[in-house]
């Protein structure tokens, strides 16, 4: 009789979680008995998998918190190696927190156990030499989007391109009016949806830029409405504080949600560099990037990153398509033309592009994960 299928999984975070989850009914679909078993959140752990430890543990930021938790992470990992060691699964898979998951990886291929890394880190932006310890952790990669592939190909690193999770979720036409209808906005007013950020360091540092284009925009469009996407408390806080100190005669309406709806809401988008660039790719919204970080960043960054561009729609169009407007050029001066010009047409070439691009990554991810890992360990 043939064993059960057993998966060593860890996840560190929420979005993780929610990958783990996708991947877990993957297999299951074609293996509906599998186990897995190591770090998982609550969707994972309604689907039977059985975390060894809290995803809490792993979901630390920032240098200061990581060193004072340094113990407790390295006896996790010590832990789990001894765990997958004693009772070695068919295949581990790290999803995601890289810093973690990677150092796991490496000890559990020494050990024999053939090991995948779900969510290629950023090696082809930055810090391009990681590709090494990728390569003596893991036995393959499963990359997101395709120029990552193209990186890892330039190595003979192991990798599949299984498209985007996001790109399978977001519909290929997204509707203004139930998302305005949602929100509480009025329908027939142009919106410009306000994207400073999810964390403290960019709402600190864009928060002016992006509310004094406002104000500009209402000298010239009073009638036009702006919309901001605030993830939690603390960061409403922040924002409404900048706009009480740099144009508090301005209206704006502060939303509660996830950037998706607002985005959606919206007629152009005015947002900070990362995974939300790429969501509003996917809804189809024209947008203009901003993006300032402090000095000291700045200066690594310039020395470090490898890329002619920031969002991820340039890099993955491979062309400006997307007006960026980066460090010292993150001002209302550029910020506003960009907006008003993108209001006053009907951005359709940016539309089309955008379009496009979605077909691309728009593969099923999660059974496109679940087949190259079960072809790995010969299950498929």
């Amino acid at each position: 009789m043939e064993q059960t299928l057993r998966i060593g999984i860890v996840v560190g975070e929420l979005s993780g979680d929610t990958l783990g989850e996708g991947f877990i009914k993957a297999v299951k679909a074609q293996y509906p008995d599998a186990e897995f078993v190591g770090i998982g959140g609550p969707k994972m752990k309604a689907l039977g998998c059985e975390s060894l430890f809290d995803m809490e543990e792993l979901a630390v930021m920032g240098l200061v918190e990581v060193l004072g938790r340094l113990p407790r992470l390295l006896k996790v990992k010590a832990q789990l190696v001894k765990y997958f060691t004693d009772n070695p699964p068919d295949v581990f898979v790290g999803i995601d927190a890289p810093d973690f998951n990677l150092r796991l990886e490496l000890d559990l291929k020494q050990a024999g156990i053939k090991t995948v890394h779900y969510v290629s880190p950023s090696v082809w932006a930055w810090r391009q030499k990681r590709i090494f310890k990728i390569e003596a952790a893991t036995n393959l990669v499963l990359a997101f989007l395709p120029f990552e592939k193209a990186f890892y190909d330039k190595f003979n690193v192991p990798c599949e391109f299984i498209g985007h999770t996001l790109a399978d979720a977001i519909p290929l036409v997204s509707e203004k009016a139930p998302a305005r209808e949602l929100l509480g906005l009025e329908q027939d007013k142009k919106w410009l949806a306000v994207l400073p950020g999810s964390r403290g360091s960019e709402l600190k540092m864009l928060s002016q830029p992006f509310i004094e284009t406002c104000k500009r925009l209402h000298k010239t469009h009073p009638d036009l409405g702006f919309v901001v996407a605030l993830v939690n408390q603390k960061r409403r806080e922040q924002f409404e504080q900048a706009w009480q100190e740099f144009a508090p005669e301005l209206d704006f309406t502060l939303v509660d949600d996830t950037a998706r709806n607002v985005i959606t809401a919206a007629d152009a988008v005015l947002l900070a560099s990362g995974t939300v660039a790429l969501e509003c790719m996917l809804i189809k919204r024209p947008m203009v990037v901003g993006y300032k970080v402090n000095a000291i960043t700045a200066f690594i960054a310039r020395r470090l990153v490898k890329t002619d561009y920031v969002s991820l729609p340039n890099i993955l169009a491979e062309q400006e398509i997307v007006k960026e407007y980066l460090l010292e050029e993150c001002t209302p001066d550029n910020l506003a033309p960009e907006v008003e010009r993108l209001l006053g047409s009907d951005g359709q070439q940016m539309i089309d592009k955008f379009t496009e691009m979605h077909h691309w990554i728009r593969k099923d991810a999660d059974t496109q994960a679940a087949n190259a890992v079960l072809a790995l360990i010969g299950k498929k």
